[in-house]
């Protein structure tokens, strides 16, 4: 009997861990190579993972919700034809730089793992810190400030749950003897949870999903650590919208991609960046991390109503044909949720259309640890008084609102006004001499 320990691939290059959405196949199931046997989520994005070789399901170590490292044996398989299974397992490992350990006739060959004493640990004051942690931290009643103390073994420096129980486990003094910043424990609320009225054979109860889940604590969070601002201003885009409505068939036929507004938002919101780019950082305590590169999110609605960020990298070194093609890939790979987890991270700053649900303008709330988001109205005709040779003249114009939340923390008002109103000067002069 050949025994192949079947662990938790490397699903991205900054992913230590995966959650275990559903298995498959259950112990004593026949597997083929290169069958799914379970999908796993990353952040927002669910995988498929296939199993390596063909054989039986002998054991499975870690079931529905667990959150696994990767490189952790999720399952032992009797392996049909060992040869086999070593050659593929092997080029597998090759290919993602991850060990395989095979084991023969029963003999488990001792783990490589590495330990929390041999790891050197590097601290990323930007590292993200993911729902899970948050969720342990509240449990535990873990401070930011404390949690963002503990050294992260993960990849960059990444906090992994591990890191957490560890440091709970050496912790030589409880939570409440830490002085808070004015050297007061914070006064526990005693207003009463408000009674929710369940009329029963009328409302049901819908249990949220997963990514509602995180949707959720990641929202709640930001309120919770941004003091949120919100500016507005009303932009002229006629010359904009005309122009487009002009080239997009010419557009799409040349380069094959459709011509949305979006990647303009995303070029006007990079060029803007490189203009202000202290509204391009996130804040570790008392420090500011400036970002160098400008990676811009699009938050984008699912068919299941959830919410997902794909990010466009490096926008402000890109054209606007390059933007067209990396926003039309993302939105398909959103829909149809094909999305990898690297394409999902990495953001500096979120836009959110928010008119592509009719809204006239937004309150986003801030994408965590960015310190800035801006939503985008409906584009609308209506009258407008223009100043033009003649004098004062009323005439129909395209407008829509800009609205950009930002952190009050590190971004003040004439850096958020600012910043918006170069977005809104971009996008009312926009050249419409584009050739394409």
């Amino acid at each position: 009997m050949s025994i192949v320990e079947f662990k938790m691939p490397k699903m991205g290059e900054s992913i230590s861990e995966a959650t275990i959405i559903t298995w498959l196949k259950n112990v004593g199931d026949f597997v083929e190579a290169e069958e799914t046997l379970l999908e796993v989520a990353t952040d927002k994005v669910d995988s498929d993972v296939p199993s390596p070789v063909s054989g039986t399901i002998i054991e499975i170590r870690f079931h529905k919700d667990a959150v696994v490292e990767v490189g952790t044996v999720l399952a032992l398989i009797d392996a049909e034809g060992v040869q086999e299974a070593t050659r593929k397992i092997r080029a597998e490992g090759e290919r993602s730089g991850a060990k395989q350990e095979i084991v023969e006739s029963g003999r488990v060959e001792p783990s490589s793992k590495p330990t929390l004493q041999n790891i050197v640990h590097k601290t990323n004051p930007d590292a993200f810190i993911s729902p899970l942690i948050i969720s342990i931290a509240q449990k535990e009643n873990l401070s930011i400030e404390e949690l963002q103390s503990i050294p992260g073994s993960g990849t960059d420096g990444r906090l992994q749950k591990s890191d957490v129980f560890q440091y709970l486990k050496n912790r030589k003094y409880p939570l409440k003897s830490i002085p808070s910043i004015n050297n007061q424990q914070p006064a526990t609320s005693v207003y009463p949870k408000p009674k929710i009225n369940f009329v029963e054979g009328k409302d049901h109860i819908v249990e949220m999903d997963r990514m509602r889940k995180m949707i959720a604590d990641h929202m709640v969070y930001s309120k919770q650590t941004s003091p949120h601002v919100t500016s507005y201003i009303e932009v002229d885009v006629t010359n904009l919208v005309n122009w487009r409505n002009e080239n997009k068939d010419k557009f799409q036929s040349k380069y094959n991609e459709k011509l949305t507004f979006t990647p303009v938002f995303v070029q006007a919101v990079a060029k803007a960046i490189v203009d202000f780019p202290m509204i391009n950082v996130s804040v570790d305590e008392k420090n500011i991390i400036v970002h160098k590169d400008i990676n811009i999110g699009m938050a984008t609605a699912l068919p299941s109503g959830n919410l997902i960020v794909p990010v466009v990298k490096n926008a402000n070194e890109k054209d606007l044909v390059a933007l067209a093609k990396d926003v039309n890939t993302l939105a398909e790979a959103s829909r149809n949720n094909k999305l990898k987890p690297e394409e999902i991270q990495g953001s500096t700053f979120t836009i959110s259309n928010v008119g592509t649900f009719g809204s006239l303008m937004g309150t986003p709330i801030i994408n965590q640890p960015e310190v800035a988001i801006l939503a985008l109205g409906i584009i609308k005709k209506r009258p407008e008084v223009i100043t033009t040779s003649k004098g004062d003249e009323i005439a129909i114009r395209s407008m829509m609102f800009l609205s950009l939340s930002f952190d009050h923390r590190v971004v003040d008002g004439f850096l958020g006004g600012s910043f918006l109103r170069k977005v809104g000067d971009y996008l009312e002069q926009f050249d419409t001499t584009t050739t394409l």
